[in-house]
């Protein structure tokens, strides 16, 4: 018969059953997740400052003048002497035209002018002699008529060769042609070796400083200013409003305009008349062709609110933005939107100075929804 577990081993097995248990109940317990605390949003406060009101309309570059450089003669493109896209300046030397032809010309216009002086020469003599047998009638006054009519006919033939002589060193000038203003050349559009002629556009040198800009206003702001416009065209001093080219980058031309020329005629198709405004422009950064804005200040909008435009939802045609209020409690606001100022949007209506808009954050809120503010930084903008 076997004996039964002493009680030294019976307690040691119930003491291990327990802590079994008791392990595997902390195991099957979880530990209940922290309550999330309120979002983060970045909040500025509502500005307010003088800000300039302008008035302004879309812009498009050109030159003053703009030249197209066509050859006078007929020829093949031997030399380019100019870099495409450079400066180049008042009677630089652009193209080279195959000269032989044209010296050839010349050389023969030359013996034409010797055939002339020749034939001249032999009519004076004639007329010389014959003048003074025709006075002692020993030989017909026919005679003497019709040697001063070779002699006339001889010296219109030299005047004609003369001209052609002329014509042909020209020609031969025109072999080289030269930029008739300073300016930017743009690319070639002749190739060496291309037979160019009258017609062909070679290239075209453009004068950019000063440069022009051309815009249209409305016929209503040409009355408005109508009196300021008819003495400025009849020659009379006036003071040209001071115009700004705001470049397609957004940033502002540092140099200042004024208006130089204002068309004839208000277009009938569109309602507006064309005007060009002038910026000095020495660096050439503005070029033809390039697009951007002209204004000038027309008042002052004195204490407008400012907020960042990112902090501006636009909903159906409608604009709101999220403040928050006393208690770090978001709530929405419907407001009235004026004119942008760099990257921030005047506020007309809806808010008041000192009020904490949202910036960065504001999708993650609902009205009353607690937020933790923090100051918004601006991301500093690079050239």
């Amino acid at each position: 018969m076997q004996s039964g577990p002493t009680p030294r081993v019976a307690a040691a097995y119930i003491a291990a059953m327990l802590l079994t248990v008791l392990m595997a109940g902390c195991k099957e317990k979880q530990q209940a997740p922290a309550a999330p605390g309120p979002p983060d949003v970045e909040v500025t406060d509502v500005t307010q400052r003088n800000v300039p009101v302008y008035h302004e309309w879309v812009a498009q570059l050109n030159g003053r003048t703009n030249a197209q450089i066509t050859p006078r003669v007929q020829g093949y493109l031997l030399v380019q002497n100019y870099r495409n896209g450079f400066f180049v300046k008042k009677g630089q030397l652009l193209y080279e035209i195959d000269p032989h032809a044209f010296e050839v010309a010349i050389t023969q216009a030359k013996a034409q002018v010797a055939v002339a002086v020749a034939n001249l020469s032999n009519a004076d003599n004639n007329v010389a002699r014959d003048r003074p047998l025709a006075a002692q009638s020993a030989i017909p006054q026919k005679q003497l008529d019709t040697d001063i009519a070779t002699q006339a006919a001889n010296q219109a033939e030299l005047d004609s060769a003369k001209a052609q002589l002329a014509q042909a060193q020209l020609n031969l000038a025109w072999t080289k042609v030269y930029s008739p203003i300073d300016g930017i050349a743009g690319l070639s559009t002749a190739q060496i070796g291309n037979l160019v002629g009258t017609t062909t556009v070679m290239t075209t040198v453009s004068q950019v400083n000063p440069i022009w800009a051309y815009f249209n206003i409305s016929e209503s702001d040409y009355l408005t200013e109508a009196q300021t416009i008819y003495r400025l065209i009849s020659g009379k001093r006036v003071a040209s409003p001071v115009l700004e080219f705001i470049q397609a980058n957004g940033e502002t031309f540092p140099r200042k305009g004024r208006v130089v020329l204002i068309n004839r005629e208000v277009a009938t198709q569109t309602g507006t008349i064309q005007v060009v405004a002038e910026f000095p422009n020495a660096d050439a950064v503005l070029r033809p062709g390039g697009f951007g804005r002209v204004r000038f200040q027309t008042g002052m909008n004195e204490g407008a609110l400012l907020v960042p435009q990112a902090a501006v939802i636009e909903v159906q045609s409608m604009y709101q933005v999220a403040v928050v209020e006393p208690g770090n409690k978001a709530a929405f606001r419907i407001v009235k939107v004026g004119d942008r100022v760099g990257t921030d949007w005047i506020i007309t209506e809806g808010l008041k100075p000192g009020d904490k808009v949202i910036v960065q954050g504001f999708m993650k809120v609902r009205e009353g929804t607690p937020v933790n503010p923090k100051p918004f930084v601006a991301v500093a903008e690079h050239d």
